[in-house]
Order: C-alpha cells, then sequence, then structure tokens
C-alpha cells in the first residue's frame, strides 16, 4: 500500500496526473498574483466607488448564477481535457489584452468589468471540467492522495501567492504582471495538452432531449442518491456559515479587535498552514476512518474556531499579542479542518458517481453553493447590525454544526472510499 492508503504508490508518478497537477498549481499560483494586480488597479489607477467595486466582485459570481448548470451538462458531453486547454489559452489572451490596456492607458471602469465577466465564465468552464476529468486520469483507489496534492499546491499557492504578487506589483507594475500571468497560463496549457486521457464519446442525444432535461437528471441524481444527497445537503449548510464568517472576520477583527493589517495577514497564513497540514494528512485519515468519518471530522473541526471566536472575551484593549494569538490558532484548526474535509469529500463524489452524470453532479452542487453564498453574505450585513459581529459568528458556528450532524446522522457517515 502506498502513502495514504491507495494501492499505487506516489500519485505524482502518474504522469497525466504529474502533468494535471503542474498546470493546476500555476493557475493556483498565478490566479493569486492576478488576483492581488486586480484589487490594486480597481482601487488606485480605476479609483473605483464603493457601488462598482460591489458591482465587480458580484460579476465574478453571476457565470455560476446563470451558467453553472448548463456548462455542468455540457462537460459530461465535450471532452474535458481540450476544454481545459481552451479555457487557459482563454485565460493568457485575456491577460495579454488587459496588459496591453493599462501599458496604452486605455483601461477604464467597464472594460475591466467585461475582463473580470470573461475571467469569470473561463474559470467556471475550467473548473467544470477539472473536477470530473480527474477520475479519468487517477485511479480511484487514489483520488484521495490526488485531490489532497493538489489541495496541498492551492493552500501555498494562496499563501503565497498574494505576496509574491505584491512584491511583482512593487518591482514591475500591474501591466507586466499581467503579461507574466498570461505566460504562466500559457504554460499551463501547455501542461494540459500532454495529458494522455481516454475520453468516450457521449451517446447520441435523442430526438426532443435538450440540455433541460440533462440538467434535471443531474439534479435527481445528485438529490436521489443515498449518500450524495446528504453530502449535498451538508455542504451547502456549510456554504451558508462560511458565507457569514468570510464576510464577518475581517471587520471584526480589523475593525472590533484593532488588529493591524500586518498581523491579520499572519493569521491568514495560519490558515494556510493548517490547510496545508489537513491535505497531507487527508489520505491517512481517510484510509483509517473512511470517507464519511473522515468527512465528519472535518466538519466538527470547523465549528471549534468560530465557536471559540463567538464567546472568546476578547477587546480591542486586549492588545495586539493576545488577540493574534487567538486568532492565528483559530485559523490554524480551520484550515485543519477543511484540508481534511475538502480531499475525502471530492475524492468521494468523483468515485460514487458514474462518468456520464459527473459534471451534473458536481455542477448541481457547486451552482447551489454559489446561490446560497451569494445570498449567506448578503443576509450577514443585517445579522452584524442587528446581533453584533460575535454574535453572528456564534450563529456560524451553530451552522456549522448543523453540516456535521447532517453528516452524523445519515448514512454517509458510514460509506468507504474506493479500495
Amino acid at each position: 500500500m502506498g502513502e495514504g492508503g491507495e494501492g499505487g504508490g506516489e500519485i505524482l508518478r502518474l504522469r497525466p496526473f504529474a502533468y494535471f497537477w503542474g498546470a493546476s498549481s500555476l493557475r493556483a499560483v498565478g490566479g493569486s498574483m492576478a488576483t492581488v494586480a486586480i484589487q490594486v488597479v480597481i482601487v488606485t489607477i480605476l479609483e473605483a466607488t464603493p457601488s462598482q467595486i460591489s458591482i465587480l466582485s458580484a460579476l465574478s459570481v453571476v457565470p455560476y448564477l446563470f451558467l453553472g448548470l448548463v456548462v455542468g451538462a455540457l462537460m459530461d458531453r465535450w471532452r474535458r481535457q481540450r476544454t481545459l486547454v481552451l479555457t487557459s489559452i482563454g485565460r493568457a489572451f485575456v491577460f495579454i489584452v488587459l496588459a496591453v490596456l493599462l501599458l496604452t492607458g486605455t483601461l477604464d471602469f467597464w472594460t475591466l468589468a467585461a475582463v473580470t465577466l470573461a475571467l469569470g465564465v473561463l474559470t467556471l468552464f475550467a473548473d467544470s471540467a477539472a473536477q470530473p476529468l480527474l477520475p479519468r486520469i487517477a485511479p480511484r483507489s487514489s483520488l484521495v492522495q490526488a485531490n489532497a496534492r493538489l489541495g496541498q499546491s492551492e493552500t501555498v499557492a494562496g499563501t503565497a501567492g498574494p505576496a509574491l504578487g505584491g512584491i511583482l506589483l512593487n518591482l514591475v507594475g500591474p501591466a507586466v504582471l499581467f503579461a507574466i500571468e498570461a505566460m504562466i497560463s500559457a504554460i499551463a496549457a501547455l501542461l494540459q495538452s500532454r495529458i494522455v486521457v481516454y475520453e468516450p464519446p457521449s451517446s447520441p442525444r435523442p430526438p426532443g432531449r435538450h440540455v433541460g432535461h440533462e440538467i434535471a437528471e443531474g439534479m435527481r441524481y445528485t438529490y436521489g442518491h443515498r449518500t450524495l444527497r446528504p453530502l449535498a445537503i451538508s455542504i451547502h449548510v456549510w456554504f451558508l456559515a462560511n458565507s457569514i464568517v468570510a464576510t464577518v472576520l475581517a471587520v471584526y477583527v480589523l475593525r472590533e479587535l484593532g488588529l493591524p493589517s500586518w498581523a491579520f495577514g499572519i493569521a491568514l497564513a495560519a490558515g494556510g498552514i493548517g490547510g496545508f497540514a489537513g491535505a497531507l494528512v487527508a489520505p491517512r485519515v481517510g484510509a483509517r476512518l473512511g470517507a464519511g468519518h473522515a468527512i465528519l471530522l472535518g466538519r466538527s473541526l470547523v465549528v471549534i474556531p468560530w465557536l471559540t471566536l463567538a464567546i472568546a472575551p476578547l477587546t480591542a484593549a486586549s492588545g495586539t499579542a493576545p488577540v493574534l494569538v487567538v486568532v492565528a490558532l483559530t485559523q490554524l484548526l480551520w484550515g485543519l479542518g477543511m484540508g481534511i474535509e475538502d480531499a475525502n469529500d471530492i475524492s468521494y463524489r468523483q468515485s460514487v458517481a458514474p462518468d456520464d452524470i459527473q459534471g451534473r453532479m458536481n455542477a448541481t452542487i457547486r451552482t447551489i453553493n454559489r446561490v446560497i453564498f451569494f445570498v449567506g453574505a448578503l443576509l450577514t450585513g443585517i445579522l452584524m447590525v442587528q446581533l453584533g459581529y460575535q454574535t453572528t459568528l456564534g450563529v456560524a458556528a451553530g451552522i456549522f454544526a448543523v453540516a456535521a450532524l447532517i453528516v452524523a446522522f445519515s448514512p454517509l457517515r458510514r460509506v468507504q472510499h474506493a479500495i
């Protein structure tokens, strides 16, 4: 038995997965760098108003809300590897255009809005192709390790990418940084084009059957399945809680507790360390406890940090050091729980669903998640005003607990990974 209980040894020795992982890692790093650069452009170059910033933020989610289910259905008919290559080429083109607009001084708000929307659509297609493609690349017994490796690189990218992007912004400016991101996307496309994978042709569509029928079939399968149904519902509840903490954390820690921005950055980095550690141990946890218990463990762990922040007697007068220690430790545990559950959650979904419905199953869950996150973020504003920051965090902790209880009291708790 190899690491994490899978039977084929280290998954990176499998060449198709190594190309897949390499491209994913490059895009994660490049995406983190580009996010920092775009934020700087919005604030310092375009001097966007708060309403304009809100519009740009919403545009990154809009493709999922309106196209998520359709694209998921298409991914069960299109060649997923080719889709990945085309999306990487598309990203390279968009970033080159963005760099040229900056260099020529012709970038305005609405042009950046169009760029943001285009990147959102490309990301949607890439995400919708990547998840159902992975089970065709990696053996099902190796999916936990494969997803753990992807999780590790994404965590490193999320932690180091913004810092690297900030350094490059100071050294070369946003236009050159976007040109570098275009090169990264082009290299990712090259790696993805070298993935050797068999993708069987889709069966002919019966007369009168359109994409709406296929979307409905994907939803019926997902919410009619004995174990995928509680898994999907648990994820949706988790996303509601996550939308609350993602909205309230920064304003609570920076404004209410008075934590300096540099210390807040350190606390968030601790979350990245926890996520890396969680992804590192996820295969072993899944092999030892089983998929269901590993998911339950991850879901349960994420309750603790937010409950701690909800009841911790912290104020701005507590001082930077105590606040930093508490927030960093909560973020460390938060990341650890997510790292454990993500690899086991995604791997179980990929292993249990038939190949010809993978795209629709994943798109169904992902799209509902985005809708819930969007609504939850709006709801959080009301909760913060009516209940205060700490009570709002306590509400989120309670919702996270409900997500764990759904797993605990369902058949999902007893499922095992494919061997």
